[in-house]
């Protein structure tokens, strides 16, 4: 059995979880949520990707996890990939859930068609990034009740996670990892992680839904997350 840490992409919280957490523990697997600084219960706090890095790394130490399977959805993907890189041989598998991944050098902002706009929007908003509006969560396969949980749940960013560049010392190639393409967001995964597969590092799952998983499928999601503790085994 593995202990998977689960954190959430941008606006969220531990919070989002709940439901897959609760199919893990079900299932056997220890599942820690974690809300990384400047989100939800931890707000106010313009906290940087390095930030983030730490607090994934303090937990998986704070809990004294072995065989950990860290879980980054979306944004958090960066911080995830690279607390992979520094938590050694406690971890046991690496999953992004739709998310984007680390490059050395790289912002989150870098990773998108207009970072320009992301950074407006940050100077417009005295450095949060505001939450998204309930017509974006539409065509995702969300009920109304769900987009407006999300929505009500969600809290501004910190912009500084979000411009600040990643840093890892190898390759990503070096993690046994999982990469769960969510086929209503955007049918394909990001072309780094698209190489990795193709060469055989990684592997691909793809799940018939929207950018939001643990809301839309938890307890397919729950699935595919324990059975790439199988995969990342197989791999090692």
């Amino acid at each position: 059995m593995a202990n998977f840490v689960l954190v959430a992409g941008a606006w969220l919280g531990s919070w989002v979880w709940d439901e897959v957490v609760a199919e893990l523990r079900e299932a056997g697997h220890g599942a820690y949520p974690l809300t990384l600084s400047g989100l939800a219960e931890k707000g106010g706090v313009p906290a940087g990707q390095q930030a983030h890095v730490a607090d994934v790394v303090a937990e998986v130490e704070r809990l004294d996890l072995r065989e950990v399977v860290l879980v980054g959805h979306s944004y958090s993907g960066i911080p995830v990939g690279q607390a992979a890189e520094r938590i050694g041989d406690r971890l046991a598998g690496l999953v992004l859930v739709d998310a984007n991944v680390p490059v050395s050098g790289e912002s989150f902002a870098d990773q998108l068609p207009e970072p320009a706009a992301l950074r407006a929007d940050l100077a417009a908003h005295g450095g949060w990034w505001p939450p998204l509006p309930p017509a974006e969560f539409a065509e995702q396969g969300l009920t109304v009740g769900q987009i407006h949980r999300i929505a009500a749940g969600a809290t501004p960013h910190p912009g500084p996670s979000l411009t600040e560049p990643a840093f890892l010392e190898g390759p990503l190639a070096a993690f046994p990892a999982v990469y769960v393409k969510c086929l209503m967001d955007w049918p394909e995964p990001p072309p780094v992680v698209a190489e990795l597969v193709s060469a055989g590092h990684w592997r691909l799952v793809e799940l018939d839904t929207g950018h939001w998983p643990m809301f839309s499928r938890p307890a397919e999601l729950a699935r595919i997350l324990a059975g790439a503790v199988r995969m990342a085994q197989s791999d090692r």
